[in-house]
């Protein structure tokens, strides 16, 4: 007698997976990449930082941060509000675990079955320690001339830094936007400049938009800039270049750092409290100045390319505060 075995008790046959080509390594390569580039530099600079932090403390409490569960992220959570911690600043740490939970092919924390005590933290922390946002202060028309005229001299270096503050202010650049223009994105024109922005924080698919910038009698940004693309001489690559220790034009795009550090430097020379102003006080300075002077939100929007009107309807708010007030004949 024979044994047989009972087909169906067979265990299935499983198919040996052939190993993936070459090519195939090289084009998940190319995929990991591409799905890097959806994020912007700056971002994931920041979040490098803060999933660094974030693993220095699972580290030290012994927790596998990758999968981390939600529970582990709500006593991360609460730690770094004991500590001081702004909300705001929490919840972009959040971001980062979640972003680095999808690159690896997790579910994030904050999305998976058993979150909601993780995101009842988060609302805890931002109702306790929630404070109001500080802004920058905005470098308006008065500001900016006060800032352009500290910077003395026909240097190449000066001649950059008086462009770089007059094209950011109206442009309403954001600073990485600033130091991103290469030589052919700028076209002169009649009536002033036009500006390609081949991509944004509000463009990551790069569409780009063009934006017009008027020739200007008092700032006179074209000048400025036409006088920096004279100084530097180069038809080509970056438009504003970092220079040497000792103004030398290199090769090299400026970073958008520089530029924070341009404009609080500027804005001590000039008198103003350099804590009060970054890079974003170029790009506010021009909303502050353009409601201030009654443009229409719609033209703000132009020139701002903010994809709603509401951020732009508080700068309007702003300048209008004391116009037609409820207490004007009373008080």
């Amino acid at each position: 007698m024979t044994d047989e075995v009972d087909p169906s008790r067979r265990l299935p046959v499983v198919p040996v997976q052939p190993a993936l080509p070459d090519v195939l390594h090289e084009q998940i390569e190319r995929a990991a990449a591409y799905a890097k580039a959806s994020r912007a530099p700056s971002t994931r600079r920041a979040y490098e930082a803060d999933w660094k932090i974030f693993t220095a403390w699972c580290d030290r409490h012994g927790i596998d941060p990758l999968p981390a569960s939600p529970d582990a992220v709500a006593v991360f959570a609460s730690a770094d509000a004991d500590a001081g911690t702004n909300p705001r600043t929490i919840g972009k740490r959040i971001s980062a675990i979640a972003y680095y939970h999808r690159q690896a092919g997790h579910a994030p924390p904050n999305t998976v079955p058993g979150s909601g005590r993780l995101l009842e933290v988060l609302a805890g922390i931002r109702a306790t320690h929630g404070k109001p946002k500080v802004r920058k202060r905005a470098a308006d028309a008065a500001a900016l001339r006060h800032m352009l005229d500290t910077i003395q001299g026909d240097g190449l270096r000066a001649v950059r830094d008086r462009a770089l503050l007059a094209i950011g202010m109206s442009a309403a650049l954001r600073r990485s936007e600033l130091v991103a223009f290469d030589v052919p994105d700028v076209a002169l024109v009649d009536k002033g400049i036009e500006l390609l922005i081949a991509k944004s924080k509000t463009d990551q698919t790069r569409e780009g938009v063009i934006v017009a910038i008027p020739e200007g009698k008092r700032i006179r940004p074209k000048a400025l800039l036409l006088a920096w693309m004279a100084a530097a001489g180069h038809a080509e690559g970056p438009l504003f270049r970092r220079l040497s220790r000792g103004d030398q034009l290199t090769a090299d795009r400026m970073s958008d750092r520089a530029i924070a550090r341009l404009v609080q430097r500027c804005a001590a020379a000039a008198g103003y409290d350099p804590a009060h102003y970054a890079g974003h006080s170029l790009r506010a300075g021009f909303l502050t100045e353009a409601a201030a002077n009654r443009a229409s939100i719609f033209k703000m929007q132009d020139v701002s390319r903010h994809k709603s009107v509401q951020v732009l309807s508080e700068y309007v708010r702003s300048a209008e505060l004391f116009d037609d007030h409820a207490g004007a004949q009373f008080l």
